[in-house]
């Protein structure tokens, strides 16, 4: 079942990039130090972005980032009058290959999964990311979601199950689409259910997989859906109803890294046909500067500003934890100027 969905969203990843080209504009998401990084108490003062930064500064972001990076949009130009700040938000892979694709400038890349960095645009648009902020995998619905008040950590999936239950969740080109798969996958060995993932898969039709999980919102809104496969600052931005896994499953804690590393799905690669294995892992934003941006001085101001304290407060107001200090894959990359606010 996993290869038919990749195999399907491979032969429709070709017309939703053409279909961004020609919108222009989107709408405003290991035991190692990169895969497993840990928040700390200390912050590093934000440096203040000169006033005589001007231009258009391009972000290409996770759906998941949205409202967060919204925030950031708006103090930052308010910081720097010179500067118009343009956000564009979907799945992560899409995001990407807005970049090594259609050949779209960018001065930030922002990434609900920060190996998907490496694993697309490594080495021709890029060789270096940094993490920044964490999440954790959970269950959404509204108070007339049905089962609303018997559903819990113990028995989701049987409500998912039953014949009169809708739910969804976003396709594998999004992170938290092959996410929830891999917590599926988990979930049959936790609660050691044969078959359960198979089930899972079945019971949710191809109508309730959508290409960023941020618009299952309005299908649970609407009644459409009564359960979505969420991250859980999306069900804190939008005051969603919403179910926590056991650690075991919610892809949160570095201390169930090698069990979360049982679960694994082919998602899309770099070109049609071509799959990447992604293991389960805990869920690690990443961010980069592409190589070819054309504003490489607004890049590094803005980057300043996301690691720095101002940045850093938006995104734990906004209920995805700051990694701090930030961890980069090789630190000699790392533009000298940013290299002060992460650690390898």
């Amino acid at each position: 079942m996993g290869n038919k969905i990749t195999t399907l969203i491979s032969l429709i990843l070709v017309s939703v990039l053409m279909a961004i080209a020609i919108a222009g504009c989107g709408d405003d998401e290991t035991s190692d130090k990169t895969a497993s990084p840990t928040s700390s108490e200390t912050t590093r003062p934000t440096e203040e972005p000169s006033a005589e930064l001007e231009g258009t500064l391009t972000i290409f972001h996770a759906g998941s980032l949205a409202i967060p990076f919204s925030e950031m949009e708006a103090e930052f130009e308010g910081m720097n009058p010179g500067v118009d700040v343009q956000c564009e938000s979907a799945s992560s892979g899409v995001t990407i290959r807005k970049v090594t694709d259609l050949g779209k400038n960018a001065e930030i890349i922002a990434s609900a999964d920060y190996s998907l960095i490496p694993a697309l645009m490594y080495p021709d648009y890029a060789d270096w990311y940094v993490t920044f902020a964490k999440n954790q995998m959970v269950l959404c619905y509204t108070d007339q979601s049905k089962y609303a008040e018997e559903i819990n950590s113990d028995n989701w999936y049987k409500i998912l199950l039953r014949d009169d239950v809708e739910h969804g969740h976003s396709d594998l080109l999004d992170p938290c689409g092959y996410r929830t798969l891999l917590v599926w996958q988990l979930a049959e060995k936790y609660y050691n259910v044969p078959g359960l993932y198979e089930d899972l898969v079945a019971s949710c039709p191809e109508k309730n997989i959508r290409p960023k999980s941020v618009e299952l919102v309005a299908l649970l809104e609407s009644g459409d859906l009564d359960y979505a496969s969420e991250y859980s600052s999306v069900a804190m931005q939008h005051s969603l109803n919403y179910v926590e896994y056991p650690t075991e499953l919610d892809l949160s804690a570095v201390e169930n890294k090698d069990f979360y590393a049982q679960s694994s799905i082919e998602v899309p690669g770099k070109e049609p046909g071509e799959t990447i294995t992604q293991i389960g892992k805990p869920i690690v934003y990443g961010v980069t500067i592409p190589s070819n941006t054309e504003n490489p001085d607004l890049a590094i101001a803005f980057m300043e500003y996301l690691l720095g304290e101002k940045g850093q407060a938006i995104m734990n107001s906004n209920g995805q934890p700051s990694i701090v200090p930030a961890v980069a894959d090789d630190l000699s990359k790392v533009p000298a100027e940013l290299q002060s606010y992460a650690v390898q």
